[in-house]
């Protein structure tokens, strides 16, 4: 799957599209195959370092691990974990990720 990454801090022009292995959810979470997801301000706080405390949570010179930014997604359930009752394969969804951006 392609996946837009943040390798270093800096301006948009160092994200990159690059292909990465299509994550298996584990027990208590849903796979979602993105359609559509948001220019959010963390992602833009995380990817610019601003404040400066963001290198303290992600990394002081770069990134930790190379982030897969983007908090806001809508798209429909591709999988799911065997704790999960209440959405199906195929479900419409919308989510708020967090301020805990995915790695690669």
């Amino acid at each position: 799957m392609k996946a837009v990454v943040c390798r270093k801090y800096g301006k948009p022009e160092v994200l990159e599209i690059v292909e990465v292995a299509k994550p298996t959810p584990k027990d208590d979470e849903v796979l979602v195959k993105i359609f559509a997801t948001t220019v959010h301000i963390g992602d833009t706080r995380i990817r610019k370092a601003d404040p400066f405390l963001v290198r303290l949570v992600f990394g002081l010179f770069k990134p930790k691990k190379n982030m897969i930014l983007g908090m806001e997604i809508s798209g429909i359930i591709e999988a799911i974990g065997k704790n999960i009752k209440s959405l199906k394969v195929g479900d419409k969804v919308f989510a708020y990720t967090g301020l805990n951006p995915n790695s690669v």
